[in-house]
């Protein structure tokens, strides 16, 4: 309903328009995902309300959709009005510092490292998952196909006991409010999500993941994003290695390399989407799993899987003779 109610508005003052990054040719409407937040918020809200003690987390919740609004302005602002690279980080950092000092003192995840280390390096796990699910936004339903069984994967094992009750709520929110979205973004697409969108879904997607991997679940917490964090970190390092400019819009990610050799986009959707099922699988066995070997081994088949993809994608379509 409010994404019908939305459309008008955004048709009206936040359409994109075609460019050199762009897989759309028709302008199209974007800021689809403040609908998506919204029925987050809304969802995880009714169930505080109505539920009190469900959670007992109330104080955690406001700070992590307090940050994840931030991104919302953000977004809303850089999808009617670009904002320059360097203030758009900086609010961005402000939003995962918000994220970072709602963490429990003792949240760990390699204990090896001094306190202030791992924060740091969290920090930038977080920013960069911001950044990368934006970067990777780029055609009609890839960041349903990534976020839907992330996040049903994280919301299947926080019912395990894996994450805590606040985090699977979230969780279980993020799932339904993309699916509910997907329609409206199904090829060809009559609504994008738009930075509205990717930057707070990353940030929500960084939280669970970093609670996931404090619960002695790191190896899941690497498999679940492993192909979005594959080509985002891949493609940013060939286009340094290559002295390109990073803030200039292009076509170098392995899925926008696809389509340009001769995929659809639901051949490349649906390549990713099957792809993460069976990354939250290898993830499901490593949760089930405490023996050290067998994780290195779901890692090792994850990152084979992950190759094998890039790999195709990069060699563009080859139909059979």
């Amino acid at each position: 309903m409010l994404l019908l109610l939305l459309k008008p508005v955004l048709q009206r003052y936040a359409l994109a328009k075609p460019n050199v990054r762009s897989s759309h040719k028709l302008p199209t409407p974007q800021g689809g995902g403040i609908a998506v937040i919204a029925a987050v918020i809304v969802a995880v809200g009714t169930v505080e309300l109505l539920q009190p003690a469900f959670t007992n987390e109330q104080r955690q919740l406001a700070f992590i959709f307090m940050a994840a609004i931030v991104l919302v302005a953000v977004g809303l602002i850089d999808d009617i009005h670009p904002i320059a690279v360097l203030p758009r980080l900086l609010l961005q950092a402000v939003a995962v510092a918000i994220v970072l000092g709602s963490l429990p003192d003792d949240l760990r995840v390699f204990a090896v490292f001094p306190w202030w280390i791992e924060r740091i390096l969290m920090f930038g796990a977080v920013l960069w998952l911001v950044n990368l699910v934006n970067f990777m936004d780029g055609i009609d339903w890839m960041t349903v196909a990534e976020i839907v069984p992330v996040a049903g994967g994280l919301a299947l094992f926080g019912l395990s006991g894996a994450l805590p009750a606040y985090a699977t709520l979230v969780a279980f929110g993020l799932f339904g409010a993309m699916i509910g979205f997907a329609p409206s973004n199904r090829p060809v697409a009559q609504l994008f999500l738009g930075d509205v969108g990717s930057l707070p879904i990353g940030l929500l997607l960084g939280w669970l993941l970093l609670l996931l991997a404090a619960h002695n679940n790191f190896t899941a917490a690497a498999l679940l994003p492993l192909y979005y964090v594959a080509d985002a970190t891949i493609t940013l390092l060939r286009r340094l290695k290559n002295g390109e400019p990073l803030a200039q819009a292009h076509r170098s990610h392995f899925y926008q390399r696809a389509l340009d050799g001769g995929f659809t986009v639901y051949q490349v959707v649906g390549r990713v989407f099957t792809v993460n099922i069976i990354l939250a699988a290898l993830a499901a066995i490593t949760i089930l799993s405490g023996s050290g070997i067998f994780h290195i081994a779901m890692f090792a088949a994850g990152c084979t899987l992950v190759g094998a993809l890039l790999w195709t994608f990069n060699r563009g379509y080859r139909p059979h003779q």
